[in-house]
């Protein structure tokens, strides 16, 4: 038995990771939206914030109302409770992975949670 698993992302809109890799604590998406379009829907979660790291490209983020520009090497966290919705900029598409985990339950991390 393997305590890993290891897949293969291939190019395009969205790749949800949750089911390929069985997480178990977070849910991680791979997301490319070409140069002039958005993610169709605004949303909330319940309890999950998002973590964003912008790969390649340009765009922003409206939350709450507030446009917050975007561009390659960026990272974004947002709370569970907040609205957004993300756009490629006009003439540039972005490529994104969006990691989503429950908010406020980081009980260790790095060195506090490793056994040596």
């Amino acid at each position: 038995m393997n305590n890993y698993t290891k897949v293969g992302v291939k190019s395009g809109a969205r790749t949800e990771l949750h089911d390929a890799l069985n997480l178990t604590g977070a849910e991680i998406s791979v997301n490319a939206l070409p140069a002039g379009a958005s993610v169709p829907f605004v949303h909330a979660h319940k309890q999950n914030e998002e973590i964003y790291a912008v790969l390649e490209g340009e765009g922003a983020a409206v939350i709450d109302g507030e446009k917050v520009a975007l561009k390659a090497g960026d990272w974004l966290r947002i709370a569970p409770s907040a609205k957004r919705q993300f756009f490629a900029s006009d003439k540039r598409e972005i490529k994104y992975v969006c990691i989503q985990v429950k908010g406020g339950s980081l009980e260790g991390y790095t060195a506090t949670d490793a056994i040596l």
